[in-house]
């Protein structure tokens, strides 16, 4: 799965290496180095517009952990961080936006947790590393994004009302698969992403061939990750700041 990782770039510099044609710059995320469940994180996605008809590539906050339009609750969104590739084009809960709704999710890279055994002298534990890609690029996590209308808003005369503030959520999922490369060595699971390349096609809302959509999906940076171990100050998520990326030298890499 992936669980946490992070994301840096100023809104500006992703404006400008997605080709985004439609961002509001009073929409504000600062930088974060231990991104979790249920915050709010950048998209690039592609919307039609209903005035114009026009297919508009936009950068919009989205709330990770994806809420079905069918939820009775927001909570549900905590579990659903992560969509399985291998189930994503049939599950109930991800269908619909495979489909229809996908978008791709900015990142410097992920964290992941390894379990170290117990010994004589130490309890058993997990030990955290940071994966990214080996040249430092940016990866561009596959992502899906649903929305949902919160059932008991209403406005002040008790009616319910969907234009009230905290109405709509828009929330997102990152779809992952087997890990390999260093990420495997780590854990079992890993995030996809989608090459340049493919970016126009993943985002095109009219493309939903199923089998043309998977062939999309890639691990991050082509296989070739770095792996290092990093402080348990990521654990807390009330942690934050360029120093969790910092390198321990003493922790055991079990391949």
């Amino acid at each position: 799965m992936c669980g946490r990782y992070v994301a840096t770039r100023r809104p500006q510099d992703l404006v400008d290496q997605f080709d985004v044609t439609r961002w509001d710059p009073g929409q504000v995320l600062g930088p974060s180095w231990n991104v979790a469940p249920t915050d709010d994180v950048w998209s690039v996605l592609e919307r039609v517009d209903h005035d114009t008809g026009e297919v508009t590539r936009q950068l919009r906050p989205l709330r990770w952990g994806l809420v079905p339009s069918w939820a009775k609750s927001l909570s549900v969104g905590a579990k659903m961080i992560n969509a399985r590739v291998e189930t994503v084009a049939e599950k109930p809960a991800y269908r619909r936006a495979f489909a229809k709704r996908r978008c791709l999710l900015p990142a410097d890279g992920f964290y992941e947790w390894q379990a170290v055994p117990a010994t004589e002298t130490t309890k058993a534990r997990k030990q955290p590393y940071f994966i990214s890609s080996e040249d430092g690029q940016a990866m561009a996590f596959a992502g899906l994004y649903e929305f949902w209308r919160a059932p008991d808003v209403s406005d002040a005369s008790g009616a319910s009302d969907a234009d009230a503030p905290g109405a709509w959520w828009t929330t997102c999922t990152i779809i992952t698969t087997d890990a390999d490369d260093a990420a495997g060595r780590v854990h079992p699971r890993m995030p996809l992403a989608i090459a340049p390349d493919d970016w126009s096609a993943w985002l095109d809302p009219a493309h939903q061939d199923p089998g043309e959509l998977r062939a999309l999906l890639t691990a991050p940076a082509a296989g070739h990750l770095d792996a290092r171990a990093v402080s348990t100050a990521v654990n807390d998520v009330r942690n934050n700041g360029p120093h969790l990326l910092d390198e321990i030298t003493d922790a055991p890499f079990d391949g």
